[in-house]
């Protein structure tokens, strides 16, 4: 898999003794782990290439079934890895849509156009995702909502945000 990896979760446990395990998904709606899709597993810095065999929603998680794993003690060894999978895998969107794992790095500004900081991760929270801002000193969380994102600019790598009053003092 040469382009870039996307990644989709983390392998968190077991699930029986047939080799299934327990994968706690970054977007839980996502539809893009289909059985056949090639996956990357990355832990301690080792990558292994596996190809899915089956998927499930489990609760609030996802079980998957490598196809060359059968067993409890094959599939032990992946817990606390990394799935990923490449990005010319990943759904098309519609226009005026994008992935959140587009705009890390992105430069955000308030409305007024003062530099807030930068996008340094996404975190998936209950009631949405949340961009992490690196600021001057200062980690700002902001909700990835349209009520406080004005523009998303991927020409500039910029993002407008109109946060409510006090939400940057937190």
């Amino acid at each position: 898999m040469a382009e870039p990896l996307v990644p989709l979760g983390e392998i968190v446990t077991t699930h029986g003794l047939n080799g299934w395990l327990k994968l706690n998904p970054y977007n839980l709606n996502t539809t893009t782990l289909s059985s056949g899709v090639e996956v990357v597993l990355e832990k301690a810095g080792e990558r292994s290439l596996h190809r899915l065999e089956a998927s499930q929603p489990h609760r609030n998680q996802v079980l998957v079934k490598f196809q060359e794993v059968g067993s409890i003690d094959e599939a032990v060894k992946y817990v606390g890895s990394i799935l990923s999978i490449g990005e010319d895998a990943l759904e098309s969107l519609p226009p005026g849509q994008y992935y959140q794992y587009q705009v890390v790095g992105f430069e955000v500004f308030s409305v007024g156009g003062e530099r807030i900081g930068l996008i340094s991760a996404i975190m998936s929270a209950p009631g949405g995702d949340l961009y992490v801002v690196q600021g001057r000193g200062k980690e700002h969380l902001i909700p990835a909502i349209r009520e406080f994102v004005e523009k998303v600019d991927f020409t500039s790598g910029r993002i407008i945000v109109n946060p409510p009053d006090g939400l940057l003092d937190l």
